[in-house]
């Protein structure tokens, strides 16, 4: 019998602000959240074989406050990975975005590169986490490929989850790790089938126009299911990249590192031209927080009713920014753009970025003792 999982309290919050967007483009279907101020060119979130766009939800949450508008997205059921950048260039015509900067990892890393080879006058600027620049080595460890689409969906889920690496972890990463998986439950045979084909056909990441300097590769130093060799093989493709090694946090270090992760990618996004615009976050409307424009919730409901819902936007993308979406006071604020400012004129300094690291590290923490609790029941009794 499986254990019960217990949904974070920041993201309960977090479901209960940002509305879910759902739109038909073709025939794709995709699923999404769009948050922060439209002026602002966004950052799109891909996640990798095991994620969802909610597993995004502490870049969206931070970011969003701060003035950057944050874009994350599911991976449709696309089945080559051509169709993957004809799909997702649709994608961004639909919502209006012209110019990206690109955030992904693991599977999302990758097309997340080829997307920039194929379109490189839409992307600005990549970060990659965790990820690799060719498929071989996947798609000879899955000799069963050929027929993947006929698998049945519990295989296709017990396949997945065994990349993700088994316990005892420490408790920030055991979180991570129960979340995912929890995640991975919502996805259907289809899904996962799709995903598992687009690692596995066969692909190499060809020269970008890009230039280097607009790249952050992001990994961690610990352990992550992409084998250590193809994350080497990211650096020696790009060179001139700057490194935001991670010391620990798992497959998963923005849900298990959010505060770090979240440095790095104001720093990125600081470093190519993106200006946050935090006079344009609006306050929260009377009543709760964000809706769609397509769907809005009943006044009487109360506040456990809408934490549960998971509102859904089906006529297109919103067009006004953004409300905060937790409560943060004078000194927080005044306390991250001084870490940022001196990250990036001390940035040479390994010891000065190991403080910095270490201060949001305990940041973290206190915040996460706050709103969540520790359960790692679910993922133990999901191999039992």
């Amino acid at each position: 019998m499986k254990g019960v999982f217990s949904a974070p309290g920041d993201y309960i919050y977090f479901k209960s602000q940002v509305p879910l967007h759902k739109i038909p483009i073709g025939s794709k279907h995709w699923r999404y959240y769009d948050f922060g101020p439209k002026a602002v060119p966004p950052l799109i979130c891909l996640p990798g074989i095991t994620g969802t766009a909610d597993v995004h939800y502490k870049q969206i949450m931070s970011l969003s406050m701060k003035g950057y508008r944050v874009i994350s997205v599911d991976i449709p059921r696309v089945w080559n990975h051509q169709e993957w950048i004809q799909a997702f260039e649709k994608f961004l015509d639909a919502i209006d975005v012209h110019h990206v900067h690109l955030y992904g990892t693991s599977l999302g890393g990758f097309l997340a590169q080829l997307f920039a080879q194929h379109r490189p006058r839409r992307v600005r600027s990549l970060v990659l986490s965790n990820t690799y620049t060719e498929t071989s080595s996947f798609k000879a460890a899955m000799p069963w490929a050929p027929i993947v689409s006929w698998a049945p969906s519990f295989l296709l889920k017990r396949y997945v989850l065994t990349g993700i690496r088994g316990g005892p972890h420490e408790p920030f990463i055991a979180d991570s790790v129960d979340f995912v998986v929890s995640q991975v439950e919502t996805l259907s045979k289809d899904d996962l089938a799709s995903r598992l084909t687009l690692t596995v056909d066969a692909a190499s990441v060809g020269a970008l126009v890009l230039s280097d300097s607009l790249i952050t590769i992001m990994d961690t130093s610990d352990y992550c299911a992409i084998p250590q060799q193809l994350k080497d093989q990211v650096s020696e493709r790009y060179p001139g990249a700057r490194r935001a090694y991670l010391k620990s946090g798992g497959d998963f270090p923005f849900l298990s590192r959010p505060d770090e992760v979240n440095l790095h990618l104001q720093l990125h996004l600081r470093r190519v031209g993106v200006e946050a615009r935090p006079d344009l976050v609006q306050g929260l409307p009377k009543g709760g927080g964000g809706e769609s424009s397509g769907e809005q919730d009943d006044e009487s409901r109360d506040a456990d009713d809408k934490a549960k819902d998971d509102r859904t936007d089906s006529a297109g993308p919103s067009t006004e920014s953004g409300p905060p979406l937790l409560p943060e006071s004078i000194e927080s604020h005044d306390l991250d753009n001084q870490l940022l400012s001196n990250a990036e004129v001390l940035g040479a300094s390994g010891e000065f970025l190991a403080s910095i690291l270490l201060l949001a590290f305990l940041i973290s923490f206190l915040r996460h003792c706050t709103l969540t609790g520790i359960n790692t029941g679910y993922l133990r009794a999901y191999w039992t």
